[in-house]
């Protein structure tokens, strides 16, 4: 008992300084309020990057439903070859010519992207935003529909290779340079130009390159004769509408993600009020082309429904946190009229977009932009300023890479290989062996 009692404060003397070390441990880490909202913003990018992701099924299914069949194994494959150059591009040079800190705010060509130690501290984490990882992530997947948007345009009648070389072009430096003018810091952001998700610097960059795609390809064989516009329809429509539904889906992400943060009541609130305007937007510009193409053609047109909600959606991209409900129907149903009379405009020109890419993306995209004039700060001048520098930026550096690849490489297949559809004569093989010579 003696030992006991001798032992007893010895022992007590040597533990008092490790329960210091273990006290002055738990203070020095973290609290749930520093790191919660980097945990809560990575989580954010996450999702919203998956369901940004997912999109790329939507329009390989929508593309591949809106083009014949003797075209669809073409179209899945552009899809996936696309969205994978766009990753490695993205990883290789994009992400940080996109966002590469103190630059002149025009252009700076960054390097490979760097993630986060394994199994990051804390103290080495930005606790003010969220991971490395998450933030590449969720941009490279929206260059990626930005790329995805051409390929639709561009069907039926483009080389493979060709196209992808574009691919390499759009998504490694086009799209990121003019992309750090405004996400960035750059000198339209200082401007004060506002594009809250992309409907010009994502979408209406889709629209530009497609336009000079199409412009420099030509129509496709029998589309315009004798004065007269000739319907191509697409092989499933079943397939065009469950790619629309994806894109819709998609589309939380798309907008919901670009809160860029969710680690406050007030950044969960408005996440939600973007998904519900997201929504409404759609269905509104799904109505308005449902409506109008019964008043104009006696019946329904389900691809320019279809059309008409992707366009809603594009219209209030640039702006889905401020409107109320029915300020995201009405920004929609603008859309869905856009919709509705652009395709057969674009027809009248000539100009030949197989799945409604550009009156979607690009007429969309700018009304889009235009239309958060009336729901932010944002000036008349300044929104219109960046819509130009986009669309000359964009579609002049489009039209020139389309021309010199059609100078040196071809872009286009023989009239015999178009007639007898790309898959065989670029693949060798068939979406629809049984069936695919209609």
């Amino acid at each position: 008992m003696k030992l006991l009692k001798t032992l007893l404060p010895a022992a007590a003397l040597i533990a008092l300084p490790v329960m210091g070390m273990a006290q002055e441990a738990e203070a020095a880490a973290p609290t749930m309020d520093e790191v919660g909202p980097y945990i809560f913003t990575t989580l954010l990018f996450l999702m919203a990057g998956f369901l940004v992701f997912f999109m790329a099924a939507g329009f390989a299914m929508l593309e591949a439903g809106l083009v014949r069949s003797k075209n669809v194994a073409m179209q899945l494959t552009k899809n996936i070859a696309l969205f994978s150059i766009a990753a490695i591009m993205y990883w290789l040079v994009g992400f940080n010519t996109m966002y590469p800190g103190d630059f002149n705010g025009y252009f700076a060509i960054g390097g490979q992207t760097v993630l986060d130690a394994v199994g990051v501290s804390a103290a080495d984490a930005a606790l003010d935003y969220a991971s490395v990882g998450s933030d590449f992530f969720f941009q490279l997947v929206f260059v990626a529909a930005t790329a995805s948007i051409v390929s639709g345009a561009v069907a039926e009648r483009i080389k493979l290779w060709p196209f992808l070389a574009f691919v390499v072009v759009l998504t490694g430096l086009m799209y990121p340079i003019s992309g750090s003018w405004q996400w960035g810091g750059g000198w339209l952001s200082e401007m004060g130009f506002s594009d809250f998700a992309g409907s010009t610097i994502v979408h209406s960059v889709g629209g530009w390159a497609a336009l000079a795609g199409v412009i420099v390809l030509g129509p496709r064989l029998g589309k315009y004769k004798d004065g007269r516009v000739n319907p191509i329809p697409g092989s499933n429509l079943a397939l065009a509408t469950l790619g629309t539904f994806i894109l819709w889906l998609g589309w939380f992400g798309f907008n919901g993600g670009s809160q860029l943060a969710m680690g406050t009541v007030g950044d969960v609130s408005d996440v939600s009020r973007i998904f519900a305007n997201t929504n409404m937007a759609a269905a509104a510009g799904s109505v308005t082309a449902l409506i109008l193409t019964q008043i104009l053609y006696k019946k329904v047109d389900l691809t320019m429904v279809l059309n008409g909600a992707l366009a809603g959606l594009v219209s209030i991209t640039a702006e889905p946190l401020a409107p109320t409900l029915f300020g995201a129907l009405w920004i929609g149903a603008v859309g869905g009229v856009i919709v509705v009379f652009a395709i057969p405009f674009l027809d009248k020109l000539k100009i030949d977009d197989v799945v409604g890419a550009i009156p979607v993306h690009l007429f969309a995209g700018i009304w889009g932009t235009i239309a958060v004039i009336f729901y932010g700060e944002a000036s008349l001048i300044t929104q219109l300023i960046g819509i130009a520098a986009y669309g000359v930026f964009t579609f002049v550096g489009a039209l020139i890479l389309w021309y010199v690849l059609k100078l040196t490489v071809g872009i286009r297949v023989s009239e015999e290989e178009e007639i007898n559809g790309l898959d065989m004569a670029e693949l060798g093989m068939e979406a629809y062996p049984e069936f695919s010579k209609g």
